[in-house]
């Protein structure tokens, strides 16, 4: 890594994010799920959303290049979600609860927001893969505090200012 990039990474780590898990599936059925900070509203009419995904992330055509996704925003007890899909294993879902959503994607138990997604486009970005997709359904929770990302390590809301 230059010393710009690394730069440029410690510039944004300076940015809280909250943490999601995107979940897809591929045309033969197998399941992909992705932690990922890049994800923010596009639009509310109509509602549309985007995440970024590097291009040499394990399930990279499913996430970005399949017909629906799923965006699992998750709370802060939910740090061993996104340990767990960040990693290069075989079957992530394997200990994880979980329901099918009405795209065929999975629902992680317990977050924060679910959000179902039909993709729009995606678009090339550096190293990385910008995906929108339209929100078909969403689902929220009454409760709970999100996961963040800041300074390059996982963090929780303090309280209000």
């Amino acid at each position: 890594m230059t010393e710009t990039q690394t730069d440029f990474r410690l510039a944004l780590s300076r940015f809280a994010s909250g943490v999601c898990v995107v979940t897809a599936t591929d045309p033969g059925g197998r399941a992909y799920g992705v932690t990922i900070s890049s994800f923010c509203s596009l639009s509310l009419d109509p509602p549309l959303v985007l995440f970024c995904i590097g291009k040499k992330t394990s399930g990279l055509e499913a996430c970005a290049g399949g017909a629906a996704f799923a965006v699992n925003v998750l709370s802060e007890q939910q740090l061993h979600l996104s340990d767990v899909f960040a990693r290069k294993e075989h079957d992530k879902f394997a200990d994880v609860a979980f329901t099918i959503g009405g795209n065929g994607c999975r629902i992680l138990e317990g977050c924060l927001a679910t959000l179902e997604c039909s993709r729009v486009e995606t678009y090339e970005g550096g190293d990385h893969l910008i995906v929108v997709g339209r929100v078909d359904q969403m689902a929220y929770a009454d409760g709970g505090l999100p996961l963040l990302r800041f300074t390059g390590r996982y963090r929780r809301i303090g309280g209000e200012l």
